[in-house]
């Protein structure tokens, strides 16, 4: 019930992710609605999809703490409560980012070990490879030891997500001397030297589109920023892209080649083939999708969810937190 036009795309979303058996699907929601919306599809009732009813949705203007409170049966909750007892693997949600925080670290609990859990985006560089940033938004103020936490989570969820045996990590300062920054990074840089992971010292804002790095690491504050930044320039390059191909454009070959490449660069740069942003470090699989997700978008988040819990990330999380804990005593 999240998304902007919400079920469609929720409900559009699952049948392509059933169709293609990504996984089974639990749609979470006001039963009757969710029924009408599924009956447009006919192909639906030969796929894997069930309705778990929820009589409240939280709305982007309900306040994170009091939805949590108040809204007892929205579909958030609801469907919290599914994957903390067992009925489902993975909550995914393109509603308030607050709220679905509130309600994962309340109802799922997090890991042992971490502290806080943090937000990961997925970036498109120029090497044609991804690369994430974490955390973009969980976490506003942190300290050193939660940025070193949130490597240990970022490198796991890489190697398993993208298949990387040994990603490079960075933390993301405004230089690359160790002793540039502030008071937050030169203090993690210490910490983050000693994991073990293939760490590879400060990285710049720049790192995140060129490749060189593949996990980024800062506060959520900073995080966020570049998050709400990079999806307003996209945009705005899309924007100026188009324009400058529908004034420019005379031959009608030239125009077939433009478009084409066009559309190739739409689709490298466009969230949802990246399906959504999971919460690290909470029990249970968690993914926050933008609101202004399409079926696509959603169909990679529950894609990406499934590839989250058969890659037991959680207990890989929470292995090598231990690790690292034991080798510190």
């Amino acid at each position: 019930m999240g998304t902007d036009a919400a079920p469609q795309a929720e409900v559009e979303g699952a049948i392509q992710a059933a169709r293609e058996r990504l996984a089974e699907v639990l749609l979470v929601g006001p039963q009757e609605m969710l029924k009408r919306e599924l009956g447009r599809h006919h192909e639906a009732r030969s796929l894997r999809i069930e309705i778990v009813h929820a009589s409240e949705a939280v709305t982007m203007e309900d306040a994170a703490a009091k939805a949590f409170r108040r809204k007892r049966d929205s579909s958030m909750r609801v469907a919290a409560r599914l994957v903390r007892d067992g009925e489902a693997d993975g909550l995914i949600s393109a509603g308030n980012t607050g709220a679905v925080m509130a309600t994962a670290k309340i109802v799922l609990g997090t890991l042992e070990g971490v502290d806080r859990p943090a937000l990961a985006a997925v970036f498109p560089t120029s090497k044609r490879k991804a690369s994430v940033l974490l955390d973009v938004g969980a976490n506003v103020d942190c300290k050193p030891h939660h940025l070193q936490q949130f490597a240990v989570m970022g490198e796991i969820y890489y190697r398993v997500i993208f298949g990387i045996h040994r990603p490079k990590v960075g933390l993301l300062s405004i230089g690359s001397e160790d002793h540039k920054g502030n008071e937050l990074t030169r203090e993690a840089l210490g910490l983050l030297k000693h994991l073990p992971v293939h760490f590879v010292g400060n990285v710049e804002g720049r790192d995140l589109y060129n490749g060189s790095v593949d996990v980024i690491v800062c506060d959520g504050f900073i995080g966020n920023v570049a998050l709400k930044i990079s999806e307003g320039l996209v945009e705005a390059v899309s924007s100026l892209l188009k324009e400058a191909l529908s004034s420019t454009l005379s031959s009608k070959v030239g125009y077939v080649l433009s478009r084409k490449a066009f559309r190739d660069f739409k689709r490298r740069v466009d969230y949802s083939e990246y399906g959504g942003a999971p919460l690290l470090g909470v029990k249970g699989v968690c993914l926050i999708c933008h609101g202004a997700s399409n079926s696509n978008a959603i169909k990679n988040a529950i894609r990406v969810a499934a590839e989250f819990a058969e890659g037991r990330i959680n207990e890989k999380i929470e292995r090598e937190l231990a690790i690292r804990s034991l080798s510190q005593n």
